[in-house]
């Protein structure tokens, strides 16, 4: 099973980083292949995806989320895809957000991506996208501060 583990540090406090992660809806601006993502409750969400011209939607149920620390989900229909985001502190306006994913491959695409790290790439990409994205914007779309 192929596992992504990438990070990167943004120029606002972990709560304003946290806060823009809860927004779900708004992850097509900064994940590439993601075409939309619906929260449907507090644990919820319905995605739709393009990767290599492959069209997938899936479903995910956020099993762990703790505000200013951390966001954990797993798919609970389609392929196997589990995965966590950290955040953490390094001063009063940067912070570091971490994120490790699992999956299961499925076809030959997938399984050469992953062996020459197509998968890590992109996600390193995607958060390089997602502080360009809320660093330019100076705050968050909304927040979500829950626990679950």
């Amino acid at each position: 099973m192929p596992n992504v583990e990438q990070s990167i540090d943004v120029d606002v406090p972990v709560r304003t980083a946290y806060n823009q992660w809860t927004q779900f809806e708004s992850f097509p601006h900064f994940m590439g292949g993601v075409d939309s993502v619906t929260q449907q409750d507090e644990t919820h969400t319905h995605w739709k995806t393009s990767i290599g011209g492959v069209e997938r939607e899936f479903d995910a149920k956020i099993t762990e989320q703790h505000p200013d620390e951390r966001v954990a989900w797993t798919s609970t229909d389609g392929k196997t895809h589990a995965g966590v985001v950290t955040f953490h502190r390094i001063s009063d306006t940067t912070t570091r957000v971490m994120v490790q994913i699992d999956w299961e491959t499925e076809s030959l695409a997938e399984k050469l991506g992953a062996a020459v790290s197509l998968d890590d790439h992109q996600v390193k990409k995607d958060l390089k996208k997602f502080k360009e994205f809320i660093e330019s914007r100076g705050s968050e779309t909304g927040a979500w501060r829950g626990d679950v």
